[in-house]
């Protein structure tokens, strides 16, 4: 099933200002903190296609806002624009697929309490890739990157302020499911035209 196929629910309800997207304005947690999947994978992101990174991207926003209320999260551990920074979105993602392991309804009574005692670890690691990368509550700069001997510099970070938290995700996660479903394109096209002089070869 496609992201574009998901049952509109308090997650992936489209409001009205897009409901001619093809992505949902998000930020509403819903009550169980998260999807309750048959069988709890890791999730690497830089492997997910076009679809999978869609949905993907959709689940671990939503546990997010939930995590942020139910903890009462301050911008030091979870800032607003956490999507943007990759090392917070791998942390995050798994935190959250550690969380959905631990609530499954086949774990082990412990699971939560194993939980609770890496999140304690996990918000430490997030404090300091917060403070690393100076994404604040009402403005945002790229990590900066460190260039080593040889390579290109890297090109100068700005600051830029945070007007709409929401309406930035939706931007960003279009901007990178286009991206991997162009990689993708490419891909099917080189297969084609390679199938293609093959068949030429043979007649």
């Amino acid at each position: 099933m496609s992201a574009r196929e998901l049952p509109e629910t308090p997650e992936t309800a489209v409001s009205a200002d897009d409901a001619s997207q093809d992505l949902p304005r998000l930020g509403t947690p819903v009550s169980a903190g998260g999807r309750v999947r048959g069988s709890i994978r890791p999730i690497n992101w830089n492997l997910l296609t076009s679809d999978q990174a869609e949905i993907e991207w959709l689940e671990l926003n939503s546990w997010v806002s939930w995590l942020k209320l139910s903890y009462g999260l301050t911008p030091s551990v979870l800032p607003p624009l956490w999507h943007r920074h990759p090392e917070l979105v791998w942390e995050l993602s798994a935190l959250h697929c550690h969380w959905l392991g631990a609530y499954d309804p086949e774990q082990h009574a412990s699971g939560p309490l194993t939980w609770h005692r890496d999140f304690a670890e996990a918000r430490t690691r997030l404090r300091e890739w917060v403070q690393a990368s100076g994404t604040r509550i009402d403005r945002d700069r790229p990590t900066r990157q460190t260039a080593w001997p040889g390579d290109a510099p890297f090109p100068p970070v700005e600051e830029s302020p945070i007007l709409d938290r929401d309406a930035d995700f939706v931007e960003f996660v279009k901007a990178d499911v286009a991206s991997r479903r162009a990689d993708e394109d490419a891909y099917y096209q080189l297969i084609a035209e390679e199938e293609a002089r093959r068949a030429s070869k043979s007649t």
